[in-house]
C-alpha cells in the first residue's frame, strides 16, 4: 500500500536502493549474516530497512535502506561503520561482495 504523500505528511528522508553482486555460491551465508549481524546494528543507529530481496538467477543481494535524523544519511553512515559494534561484527563486505550498486530514490507519488 502506498502511503499518502502530500507535504504535511511527507517527512524528509535519505532513502537508498543497494544491489549487491554476492560471490557465487554465498547469497544465502550473505543473506543470513546480513540479516543476523547487520539488520540489528542498522536499527539501532536509527536506519530504518524497508525490505530486501534475493535474485538468485543474477546472485543478487537487493534492500533498501533509509534514515532520517539529525546527521544526514553519510554522517550517519560513516559513524556506523566506524563504530566498534561494527567492526567487532567480523563481517567484510568484501568477503561476499563483487559488485555494489546504491542509488539514492525518492518516492513516486
Amino acid at each position: 500500500m502506498i502511503e499518502s504523500c502530500d507535504e504535511e505528511t511527507t517527512v524528509p528522508r535519505t532513502t537508498q536502493l543497494r544491489t549487491y553482486t554476492v560471490r557465487e555460491g554465498l547469497l544465502d551465508e550473505w543473506a543470513a549474516k546480513w540479516r543476523e549481524l547487520v539488520v540489528p546494528l542498522r536499527l539501532e543507529f536509527g536506519f530504518e530497512i524497508q525490505g530486501a530481496w534475493l535474485d538468485r538467477e543474477r546472485s543478487q543481494f537487493v534492500w533498501v535502506i533509509s534514515y532520517d535524523g539529525p546527521e544526514s544519511f553519510t554522517e550517519r553512515n560513516s559513524q556506523y561503520w566506524a563504530s566498534p559494534k561494527r567492526v567487532a561484527i567480523g563481517l567484510d563486505p568484501e568477503d561476499y561482495l563483487v559488485k555494489t550498486d546504491i542509488r539514492e530514490v525518492t518516492a513516486a507519488c
